[in-house]
């Protein structure tokens, strides 16, 4: 044990049975494990959009798994005996990571549902909006009174609970995360 809270699989298979993607944490993954490999459950968990930070052991690696590991995403590949220095190191790493990558996915998330309660034109001005247009240019490119064009951007940021340009444009981009 390094320290760290922490549950143990009898296989990748058995991981996935109880895989919530809501789950924060990082996974240690030997290369070779039964029923399926590290590879293959690294592959199965990108292929879910999964976020959760893979730190790869191995006693059997070479260089070109090591690079297909890292390029496909692993935060490390430690090689055995394994360093628990190094090891507690990785894993602390990968959790700050999680805890970020966790954090900003609830606030794209956030972003996302508030821009989704917003009627087609409130949109429309929403967009125009951000892009830096006047209300007046907006008026005239919706062909409605640059009156209305100030009505349906407080009900947007009401509705986006924001109260200055710069916070409506930083929603935008938090909404357009994947």
């Amino acid at each position: 044990s390094i320290g760290q809270n922490h549950i143990c699989y009898e296989s990748a298979i058995d991981f996935l049975d109880s895989y919530n993607p809501d789950s924060a944490g990082c996974l240690v993954l030997d290369i070779r494990m039964p029923k399926m490999s590290g590879m293959d459950l690294q592959q199965v968990l990108n292929e879910r959009k999964s976020t959760l930070p893979i730190i790869f052991i191995t006693g059997h690696g070479d260089i070109p798994m090591a690079v297909k590991a890292i390029r496909q995403g692993a935060l490390d590949f430690i090689c055995k005996p394994i360093d628990s220095h190094e090891l507690l190191q990785q894993v602390n790493k990968a959790l700050k990571l999680n805890s970020h990558s966790t954090h900003k996915n609830k606030i794209t998330s956030k972003a996302k549902d508030k821009v989704a309660t917003l009627s087609a034109r409130e949109l429309e001005v929403f967009n125009l909006v951000v892009e830096g247009q006047t209300n007046r240019s907006i008026g005239i490119q919706l062909h409605i009174s640059e009156r209305t064009v100030e009505v349906h951007r407080a009900q947007v940021m009401k509705k986006l609970g924001v109260a200055t340009l710069p916070d409506l444009v930083r929603c935008k981009i938090e909404s357009e995360q994947t």
